[in-house]
């Protein structure tokens, strides 16, 4: 009788320790450094969003937090590199829309279904773009340049850092809403583009806001309106493009945490809750709105409806505007 306890007392024992590897595995984490990668060099957007996350994970889980950055081939190399990961939550990424919902849709072959092969955690942080012209472009407002495209369909062109990037897809976006034909110049990166709207060499851009203030404040280019859905704290001064003119008009780059699929719940939930939290604090929302990045934490549910809808958002509009694909 006391045997066959025993033996029950050690069947019941073991089967707890057994049967929940995942709950065991999320009581004990984290226990050693985290990952983070960034599949962009340091510097950038992506990379600044980052590491406040990173930052406020370390403060909260006591845990360092090392930031990986993985770039190359339009951030692919990176997310190859999380993929290959084990889901144990010691290795995340922040990543943006330009790998996660604009890649899929203009490269040939992914190593990646971005939509199945990630653990969505959080989005964190949209950038949305500033539309700016040229002054000699004879416009003050979004209806104007609306009109004056209408009436010189193919004249008026547009720069942007490269074919595909999300400042191109914003004004092929433009084009089809409003039903204009804006040419693009497609330049090597973000620098020659706000050079060549600065220059007259094209006439206007949709540029990431702290590329080109400082050239809206001492005149040099005339800003239209901010591609948000609504106008910006820390920019009161700016309508949104929609209200400006074009309703419905939204267009932002944006920032968020994943991970490698099918990482445990618990873990997810934990890692959430403090990237929330963090985003949620007034100094970092002060500064993050000063740089030009609106705070946009949210539910990991939440993060994956909103990848969903800006996958088919952007791929409509690579349909439409018949960009090739690479």
């Amino acid at each position: 009788m006391i045997t066959s306890t025993l033996s029950r007392t050690f069947a019941l024992a073991f089967g707890a320790l057994t049967l929940c590897p995942a709950a065991a595995l999320a009581q004990a984490w984290p226990n050693k450094t985290i990952r983070m990668i960034v599949p962009f060099p340091a510097g950038g957007g992506v990379d600044y969003i980052g590491r406040i996350a990173g930052r406020g994970l370390s403060e909260r889980l006591g845990q360092q937090v090392a930031v990986d950055n993985r770039g190359g081939a339009s951030g692919i190399i990176g997310l190859q590199a999380m993929m290959a990961a084990a889901p144990d939550g010691y290795t995340i990424a922040a990543a943006s829309a330009g790998p996660l919902v604009i890649n899929p849709h203009i490269f040939a072959k992914l190593p990646y279904d971005s939509l199945r092969d990630f653990t969505h955690i959080a989005n964190m942080s949209s950038f949305p773009y500033l539309l700016v012209t040229h002054p000699s472009l004879p416009v003050k407002n979004v209806k104007e340049l609306i009109a004056l495209a209408r009436a010189r369909p193919g004249e008026i062109t547009y720069s942007s850092p490269g074919t595909g990037n999300g400042q191109h897809l914003a004004t092929a976006l433009f084009n089809s809403m409003a039903k204009v034909e804006i040419l693009h110049i497609p330049y090597k990166g973000n620098a020659p583009s706000v050079l060549a709207v600065l220059s007259g060499e094209a006439h206007m851009t949709h540029s990431s806001i702290p590329s080109i203030l400082p050239h809206v404040r001492a005149g040099k280019v005339r800003a239209l309106g901010v591609a948000n859905a609504k106008r910006l704290p820390s920019l009161p001064e700016f309508p949104t493009v929609a209200e400006a003119g074009l309703p419905g008009f939204e267009a932002s780059g944006w920032v968020g945490m994943i991970g490698p699929a099918n990482m445990p719940k618990d873990i997810v939930q934990r890692l959430n809750k403090e990237i929330v939290d963090t985003l949620k604090q007034k100094d970092v929302i002060d500064r993050m709105l000063a740089d030009g990045a609106v705070p946009t934490p949210s539910s990991p549910e939440e993060f994956t409806a909103y990848m969903n809808s800006e996958f088919k958002k952007w791929g409509d509009v690579v349909k439409i505007a018949d960009i090739k694909v690479r």
